[in-house]
């Protein structure tokens, strides 16, 4: 009786099983990858606060150039002196 062909793999027999372990290799490959991206990313994200939010935002506002200089220093003025520098 022949037992699967006695044990010879066709030519689409190996075929599918180098498909197979080259999608197994780029599957765990993948995923590796991926996982070190997100341990990553989480490691670089701020813990707390740094400083004062309000303060930031008019910073990035004044960066992009929505706003001018004096625009930025009058309304810096305004969050340090109603205390807005506070963080709360």
């Amino acid at each position: 009786m022949m037992f699967w062909y006695d044990h010879d793999v066709s030519g689409w027999g190996w075929f599918a099983m180098s498909f197979g372990m080259i999608a197994f290799w780029v599957l765990i490959i993948t995923v590796a990858v991926l996982a070190l991206r997100t341990v990553g990313r989480a490691s670089e994200r701020p813990t707390g606060p740094t400083g004062s939010w309000p303060e930031q935002v008019l910073a990035e506002r004044f960066a992009r150039g929505e706003i001018d200089e004096e625009e930025y220093q009058k309304r810096l003025h305004a969050l340090r002196a109603s205390g807005g520098s506070s963080g709360g």
